[in-house]
């Protein structure tokens, strides 16, 4: 009966993720539906890039973005206290392209962190009408600035976020991407941000283009100044303050080689991880143990199950399989990858576990070269909305 009961939870659960991102994506617009209009002149944008040490993909990057095809363009790269060579290939970009805009920050003031900062300093140097902010390692098609801004202006919108294609070295490191994205999808649900009528909101670091004027009215980067999250925090600030945004596709527009391998990854995720809940340590144990009992182990239940619990069983790891191929079609890769949608849960609870107990030992997160402690990373919004029923209780017990 337990087996049964057990069984029959997590076959519901899989058809509700399943119906829920299959509803989502048939949502979800895409900016190849976007004409390239013939208006001119369009509005000024200036695109913000923070580097941090990136002299291995700045170059290309700023290749990419000068291959833009819009007019009135502002390109503002933040050097945030790189110790490479950054600070020299943007000195020779800038001499041979004066639409860039090169500004170096040497000390990070206290209280923020560095990414969020630089993009708070470009945005304060932005003389357009619209800011673009994007990271160090993005690759647009000529026309993604010119059907977005189309788009933003078509729907009276403050703010416009794009997902793009992650074009991983490897299988593994691709089926990683798959879930990740799934997961965030089934988190946030941004087909929904577009609704005033609903919470949901949404932001991508590698492409949000905000409004200057919605910008400074929610108070710039300095209302997320401490936030490991700030892409997905900004869309979320902006989306409580009343203001209009969406979310599109753009597989086609917009790609980042997110990560090499499966280890940098996981470094790479050291800072976002335990942010996704909060800083919340339940919320995280809470997180491994939905991951344990609902998406690994029902692999091995098979092989103590029979009759109908054997059935519901492999139903629901058959539904998972089929979700997996959905989100490896859309981002072109082989159907055959499926069989890594049983393998991929691992290296989430292995990630999930290193984030946690290395942000616990060290007290903080240690991201490019600088400490930032828990004790004020605690002090930021949440990023999801989840009730924290010990504030509920304090409060309740001193009111009593």
């Amino acid at each position: 009966m337990l087996l049964f009961t057990y069984s029959v939870l997590v076959l519901g659960l899989t058809l509700w993720a399943a119906i829920t991102l299959a509803y989502g994506q048939s949502q979800m617009g895409e900016l190849s539906d976007v004409p390239v209009s013939s208006e001119s002149p369009f509005p000024t944008v200036s695109i913000i890039i923070p580097a941090c040490n990136e002299e291995a993909t700045i170059g290309a990057a700023l290749d990419s973005v000068l291959a833009i095809a819009y007019e009135n363009l502002e390109i503002i790269v933040i050097n945030d206290r790189s110790t490479d060579t950054t600070g020299e290939i943007l000195q020779k970009y800038q001499e041979r392209s004066p639409q860039i805009i090169s500004h170096t920050i040497t000390e990070l003031p206290a209280g923020w962190l560095g990414k969020n900062h630089a993009l708070h300093v470009g945005a304060q140097m932005a003389k357009g009408k619209y800011l673009l902010f994007t990271d160090a390692d993005i690759h647009f098609e000529k026309t993604t600035l010119l059907r977005a801004i189309t788009y933003v202006k078509q729907h009276g919108l403050d703010h416009l976020s794009l997902v793009f294609k992650n074009t991983a070295p490897n299988l593994l490191l691709k089926s990683l991407v798959i879930e990740a994205g799934c997961t965030i999808f089934f988190l946030l649900k941004p087909w929904l941000a577009k609704r005033a009528d609903r919470p949901q909101f949404m932001g991508v670091g590698a492409f949000n283009l905000v409004k200057k004027e919605a910008y400074h009215m929610i108070g710039g980067h300095s209302s997320i100044a401490m936030h490991p999250i700030d892409d997905i925090m900004l869309g979320k600030v902006i989306k409580r303050a009343g203001l209009k945004q969406d979310c599109l596709m753009a597989y086609d527009f917009i790609t980042v080689d997110w990560y090499d391998n499966v280890r940098e990854m996981a470094n790479g995720l050291m800072k976002n991880i335990f942010a996704l809940y909060n800083f919340r340590l339940e919320l995280a144990l809470g997180a491994l143990l939905f991951t344990l009992l609902i998406v690994i182990l029902p692999f091995w239940a098979l092989f103590f199950s029979c009759g109908i619990p054997f059935y519901l069983l492999t139903a629901s790891l058959t539904l998972r399989c089929i979700v997996f191929i959905g989100g490896a079609l859309k981002n072109e890769l082989p159907f055959w990858l499926f069989p890594a949608a049983l393998i991929t849960p691992y290296l989430n609870v292995y990630i999930l576990i290193k984030s946690v107990a290395t942000n616990i030992k060290d007290q903080g997160i240690n991201w490019r070269g600088t400490h930032y402690p828990l004790s004020l990373l605690r002090k930021t919004p949440p990023l999801l909305d989840i009730p924290d029923f010990r504030t509920r209780q304090q409060a309740k017990d001193t009111t009593i």
